[in-house]
């Protein structure tokens, strides 16, 4: 049972209408039970946890307000809170259907626990850079109204023995308090195969660590691991993982929407403009050096203070621009 520190703890942050911190010490209950071999009690009390926290759960879509991160974790956690939604992104029709039934199960959490069903909420994403990892999580959270926390590697991963497994903790924990999104960018930093030749005995222990927080998990918040390196990345994560979602380079189908979508304030895009000529310009881009040059160009045109953007001009710019991207290094 609780020990009297713990119970001390539950009277005073309920008495000090501190919900999170309350959760927090009753989850702490639960796993010390579990430990002990009380499986069914700690079930039943992961199950009430779950149902007091749906309780507050704003509907989806109106925003949960968020602090900044204090303490250690303000050197963990970058915060904002995304207005992105999923009609914002130029996808493959599978990625798609696959972020619309994320969606979906979220916003039917309450009916799914009721049948002791969870929706997916570790994700795992996977491609190459600059086409769409990092802009999903901020999706996600615009699309269900809550803040993205980034975690900031740099400040994750120390040179001391265990001290980056106690900042990792510090994170579950915080996604144990406050229902958010929470990314993990760049993963391979942290999830190399174990035994490859870059990994090193600190980095083995951190991952360790994440695989066996990952998998004992039981808050609501949205757990999402990006990485442009899937290939180097511990077989291990994939089981831990509600669902694996590939990204790849655009099509020129998609790369022509890209380019009308992000041209669309433009009067002369929106009819005049060659978008096949275009995407073939582009093939081989990440959707986010198409939109930059999409922006460069832009910014040309509009610093020419042409009082009017023709669309054989802004055409021109835009292929030479799309011609310079694929040169850059």
């Amino acid at each position: 049972m609780a020990t009297a520190e713990q119970v001390r703890a539950l009277v005073k942050s309920h008495s000090e209408g501190d919900d999170a911190r309350f959760m927090s010490i009753a989850m702490q209950v639960a796993a010390s039970e579990a430990k002990k071999g009380n499986s069914d009690f700690a079930a039943e009390l992961r199950t009430l946890i779950d149902r007091a926290r749906e309780k507050s759960l704003r509907p989806a879509g109106i925003p949960i307000p968020f602090s900044t991160p204090q303490g250690e974790l303000r050197d963990l956690l970058s915060s904002s809170n995304p207005e992105l939604r999923l009609d914002d992104m130029v996808l493959p029709e599978e990625v798609r259907l696959r972020l619309e039934r994320i969606l979906e199960e979220q916003r039917e959490m309450a009916l799914l626990k009721g049948h002791n069903l969870r929706p997916k909420q570790r994700l795992l994403l996977v491609g190459p850079p600059g086409c769409g990892k990092t802009m999903t999580a901020g999706v996600l959270a615009g699309e269900l109204g809550l803040p993205l926390f980034v975690v900031r590697l740099d400040g994750l991963v120390t040179k001391f023995m265990g001290e980056t497994g106690a900042k990792l903790r510090l994170i579950f924990d915080a996604m144990e308090r406050t229902r958010a999104v929470y990314l993990f960018d760049e993963f391979d930093s942290i999830g190399l195969e174990r035994g490859s030749g870059q990994d090193v005995g600190e980095m083995r222990r951190v991952l360790n660590s994440f695989l066996m927080m990952l998998e004992h998990y039981h808050g609501s918040s949205i757990v999402i691991a990006a990485t442009n390196h899937g290939h180097a990345l511990d077989t291990a994560l994939f089981r831990r993982f509600d669902d694996v979602i590939e990204f790849t380079a655009p099509t020129k189908k998609l790369i022509a929407q890209a380019i009308k979508r992000r041209l669309t304030t433009v009067p002369a895009a929106k009819t005049k403009l060659p978008y096949d000529k275009l995407a073939a310009e582009a093939d081989g881009l990440s959707y986010a050096e198409v939109v930059r040059a999409c922006d460069d160009a832009l910014k040309e045109m509009l610093l020419r203070r042409r009082s009017t953007l023709s669309a054989q001009d802004l055409s021109r710019v835009l292929q030479e621009r799309l011609a310079f991207s694929k040169r850059r290094p």
